[in-house]
């Protein structure tokens, strides 16, 4: 990823690639989580880019599939093929880089059906009607050009990239049932059409398989991308963090390992693997770490260390091509969603990188960091320049968009098997609310919204008030009003999901998912409206820096002691004598 130091869509615009995603990505196998659910998570830390989650409805697909250049700004795509969502009134057209037959798309899949599966998507594809689930993270590599037509390689000599990650992700869903048949469509589409920007990883797993896909393009003519996809072993967790996770390739072993055509002939062609020693695929095509020390790094030694602290994992390493961090890890105790929930709300609490202490934390505790001109090497991988510091990457991030996490409950009615669990903006101050992956429909409020224009009738906007909100006093407002409310509404969630399951038993399909359809409508007009009300409570009790409670005296907070005494406060005017 090459962001600018400026964290704002202008910037995203002005870059040579449209944006990407300083991400955190999870896989749970059914072997590792308490139920048997399958789980993919992610969180898409997109800088005030497009935070919609859109319902893209199944569709008869003939002659030409339009391959559209990657964009994070509202409106990120303007189409009328992909539901009404995504024709954005009052906006242009996004004209296509590219095409492909629906035809051999559809022969690739081994589908023969011309209907499309209807999916959730976001920045990139999330989760379709058959349970098929993705997730993601962007990667520095050592090549990032930007997308090339097929029209302007055959003017210009070069290589044809019709492909990023996120329309890959959106064809998978669209035309595959299981994660196997995902990667191998997207590893063909690489090979065929070529592929353009950042490194990335993809996530690619349904409720048997699990599957970490990651990509890069190539700076040679014939050769021109390579993708290399590993199997995550059932029972295990994988964590990845904005660097490439997969390191010694294996060749003849296509049950847990799939990759390019052109990965052998391009990697040597390029003189970056010498085609006899074992293919590191991490240093053979990226630089490490995208940002300063750490910034990947210190999230999967966090992520791991919670899921297993008995394997004694060190926070500290050599460098950014550590082999220190196995690959995955059999976690401790299993996993429920409310604990994959609870890694994505971690700012290094209770360790010696705890971002709510310090006097970066100001008064009141508060992890975030903004990240500004003065901040030295952040998102910039660029060789030479000096470090001047950094803060630490915490999980939970002021530049969230929003995060999820996929499940597949293997012991459920069968239209009620596949969950996205979808929380707006930061995932420390969000509530994760369930909308069933068989849904015909979901509100309007989490389909709309523009980050630039504050808007009351958006899902994103209403999170994101109480989230900035919360920065006043954020440990006092976060423990005592936010999280006791967010637990409560998660808590009701897991309960009415129960609930549904039982409800359900015995319909027709069809009328099955009228019901789960409805409930999860209903449900996450209940939870806008509380967080609303919340937003509006909050604007008067931490009025003016007191907290206000209706039919009590107004209380005086003021500073703690310890972080007066950092303050020049015992400087000021407390007696008359010349100083």
């Amino acid at each position: 990823m090459r962001l600018t130091i400026l964290f704002t869509a202008l910037m995203l615009l002005a870059s040579h690639i449209p944006g990407a995603q300083a991400c955190t990505t999870m896989i749970i196998t059914k072997g590792a989580s308490a139920d048997g659910s399958a789980m993919v998570a992610h969180s898409d830390d997109d800088e005030l880019g497009d935070q919609r989650l859109i319902r893209v409805p199944s569709t008869q697909q003939e002659g030409q599939r339009a391959i559209f250049r990657e964009n994070y700004p509202y409106p990120r795509l303007v189409t009328d093929d992909r539901g009404p969502f995504y024709n954005t009134k009052g906006h242009e057209p996004s004209k296509p880089i590219g095409t492909v037959p629906y035809e051999k798309i559809r022969e690739k899949a081994g589908k023969k059906d011309a209907r499309s599966y209807a999916y959730f998507d976001g920045n990139y594809g999330i989760m379709n009607e058959h349970n098929l689930m993705m997730g993601e993270c962007t990667n520095a590599a050592n090549f990032e050009p930007g997308p090339v037509s097929r029209e302007q390689a055959r003017k210009h000599g070069k290589p044809m990239r019709l492909f990023y990650s996120s329309e890959l992700s959106r064809i998978a869903l669209e035309n595959c049932r299981d994660a196997r048949t995902a990667v191998k469509l997207m590893g063909w589409l690489i090979d065929e059409y070529g592929y353009y920007s950042t490194g990335e990883t993809l996530l690619v797993a349904d409720e048997n398989e699990a599957w970490v896909m990651e990509m890069c393009a190539l700076p040679n003519k014939r050769h021109h991308s390579a993708w290399v996809a590993k199997r995550v072993p059932d029972g295990e967790f994988f964590v990845a963090a904005n660097e490439f996770r997969i390191r010694d390739v294996q060749w003849d072993d296509p049950d847990n390992f799939l990759y390019s055509e052109h990965l052998k002939p391009g990697l040597k062609a390029l003189d970056w693997w010498d085609g006899e020693s074992t293919l590191d695929w991490l240093r053979a095509v990226s630089p490490g770490e995208y940002n300063h020390p750490y910034y990947s790094l210190r999230r999967v030694w966090r992520v791991f260390d919670r899921v297993n602290p008995s394997l004694g994992l060190s926070p500290w390493v050599d460098d950014g091509y550590t082999r220190d961090y196995p690959f995955s890890i059999k976690p401790q105790h299993k996993l429920t969603p409310q604990d994959v929930f609870s890694l994505y709300r971690d700012h290094y609490e209770g360790t010696q990188f705890d971002l709510t202490r310090g006097t970066a934390a100001g008064p009141y505790g508060d992890p975030h960091r903004f990240v500004g001109p003065y901040d030295g090497n952040q998102n910039d991988v660029s060789k030479g320049k000096k470090a001047y510091g950094a803060w630490e990457r915490a999980i939970s991030v002021f530049y969230q968009g929003y995060t999820f996490v996929c499940q597949t409950r293997p012991d459920a009615p069968e239209a009620a098997k596949g969950i996205l669990w979808f929380g707006p903006d930061v995932s420390y101050t969000t509530v994760f609310t369930p909308f069933f992956a068989k849904a015909e429909s979901i509100p309007a409020a989490y389909q709309t919204g523009s980050p630039q224009h504050f808007d009351r009738k958006s899902a994103w906007w209403a999170f994101d008030f109480v989230g900035n909100w919360s920065r006043l006093n954020f440990q006092q407002m976060t423990r005592a009003d936010i999280i006791p409310l967010q637990q409560d509404l998660e808590d009701m969630e897991m309960e009415h999901i129960a609930f549904m399951d039982e409800a359900i038993e015995g319909l027709s399909e069809e009328k099955a998912v009228q019901e789960l359809t409805e409930f999860g409508n209903k449900n996450a007009e209940h939870v806008l409206t509380t967080w609303r009300t919340l937003g509006d409570k909050l604007v008067a009790k931490y009025s003016d820096g007191y907290i206000n409670v209706p039919g009590s005296p107004v209380k005086a907070v003021g500073y703690p002691s310890h972080w007066l005494k950092r303050t020049d406060y015992s400087d000021g005017p407390t007696s008359y004598d010349m100083k």
